[in-house]
């Protein structure tokens, strides 16, 4: 119900002018050279969890690893187009986007395996401004981004979503901020480790479906506000911790 729920909505958004926030020109799917060897070391250990999960799950069929690879090559492929070239010595700068795509990941759960359903609902997607929160690797390198926030590394999510979670946290909880201060650790490390990972290993299947409908259907700043309630959730386990 929820795959069909936001594949339409998705759709019905993505046709509408004043929804679609980035233009990505049009890409068909391409079958050549989609093996797991193909993939970086971080991305095939990445496929063998997602698709261990799904199977936990009950959600994905034997084949479903190739169908993985299948999305996550052609995704690749596919945010290629839409990115400038960068010189610099960063990690993170370079050719492909350093860490796992999460994202992509949970829509393929979400769809059951489906490759062609998780692909053609990931292009829709990627026109909407709210891709640019929940799908990290959609904006690495990219040429919707001012060359300098390019340079600098540093993903919008971090000084937009996380920045505005710890604005927030002062005002709602500031047990808590007062907390991470004197920790010498700050809210938006997490909160970038939280997004990043689409709340895997930290929520349960069914929680981390509802952060990306709740993000889909009601906006972007929903992703903040998830991250507040997380806080708000943890708020005794984090004082008892600054105590002992």
């Amino acid at each position: 119900v929820l795959a069909e729920l936001i594949e339409k909505f998705v759709s019905h958004l993505s046709e509408s002018r004043t929804d679609c926030y980035f233009n990505t020109g049009s890409y068909k799917a391409i079958d050549a050279y989609v093996k797991k060897e193909n993939l970086s070391s971080v991305q095939q250990l990445g496929v063998e969890m997602t698709v261990r999960y799904g199977k936990y799950l009950n959600l994905l069929k034997e084949d479903a690893e190739n169908g993985l690879c299948f999305v996550l090559m052609n995704c690749e492929e596919f945010l290629k187009q839409q990115q400038r070239t960068v010189v610099s010595s960063l990690c993170c700068l370079q050719k492909h986007y350093a860490g796992y795509d999460w994202f992509a990941s949970s829509i393929f759960l979400i769809m059951s395996g489906d490759r062609e359903k998780t692909l053609t609902f990931l292009q829709q997607f990627s026109h909407l401004l709210v891709s640019a929160f929940l799908w990290l690797p959609r904006l690495h390198l990219s040429m919707h981004l001012p060359v300098t926030t390019v340079e600098y590394g540093i993903h919008p999510v971090y000084f937009c979503s996380a920045h505005h979670v710890e604005m927030l946290l002062k005002a709602e909880l500031p047990l808590v901020c007062s907390a991470f201060h004197m920790s010498g650790f700050t809210p938006s490390q997490i909160c970038l480790q939280w997004i990043t990972q689409c709340f895997w290993n930290y929520m349960d299947w069914s929680e981390i479906c509802y952060y990306i409908a709740i993000c889909i259907f009601l906006g972007p700043d929903y992703q903040i506000y998830m991250c507040i309630s997380v806080f708000r959730h943890l708020q005794q386990d984090i004082l008892k911790h600054t105590e002992a």
